[in-house]
């Protein structure tokens, strides 16, 4: 049977991991949709027309190594803005979405555009300081360094074109279920989202 899980929210709240030990909980596919803009992003940046980019887009496309970078972040968000570009993700989503056996989802516009008629919908957020102290930590981790205050800003402004844009705008759907990590630990946030799934697919 298919069962989808769509889990939406803003950069460094936690969702892409949740997302994935929920899948790996329920034994569902899992699909990072973010990685999709990015990698359109990416070859954006490198002087790729995004809309071929998008057209064009392979598997392996979405391990390439700088996809976490902070240029490619707000490059994805940049597309991300594009009608063509989105339209031309939506198809291959919504596929990965109904897929035998059940399919979890993360991203920006999951539960409301891509999977409206998702069986659970999950919307995780934290506060801007809480995440950018996550990503800067993150970031220094893997080798990059940045000031704390350029990746607060940056999640400020991508929070910003990613609530605003005019073309499937970052929003919490009117039936999801808001879960804040701004002081749960990541096994908490995990136990929370794991629970409210198991109760979607009981009912």
């Amino acid at each position: 049977m298919s069962f989808t899980i769509a889990i939406d929210g803003p950069a460094a709240a936690g969702k892409g991991t949740i997302s994935k030990a929920v899948a790996a909980h329920f034994a569902m596919a899992h699909l990072d949709t973010g990685l999709l803009y990015r990698a359109v992003g990416a070859q954006m940046l490198q002087g790729a027309d995004p809309l071929v980019a998008a057209q064009s887009l392979r598997p392996e496309d979405l391990d390439a190594a700088n996809l976490r970078s902070p240029e490619v972040a707000l490059a994805a968000s940049q597309v991300a803005v594009m009608a063509e570009v989105r339209a031309e993700l939506l198809a291959f989503q919504r596929g990965f979405a109904r897929r035998e056996g059940g399919a979890v989802l993360d991203g920006r516009d999951i539960g409301t555009v891509i999977c409206p008629k998702a069986e659970v919908k999950l919307f995780v957020t934290a506060s801007a300081e809480v995440r950018a102290r996550r990503r800067h930590q993150e970031l220094v981790a893997g080798g990059t360094q940045i000031d704390f205050d350029q990746v607060l800003a940056d999640v400020t402004t991508r929070d910003a074109r990613d609530a605003e844009r005019a073309e499937s705008p970052m929003i919490a759907a009117v039936d999801a279920v808001m879960i804040d990590t701004s002081n749960l630990t990541i096994n908490a946030a995990i136990a929370v989202a794991v629970s409210i799934v198991q109760e979607g697919i009981i009912s």
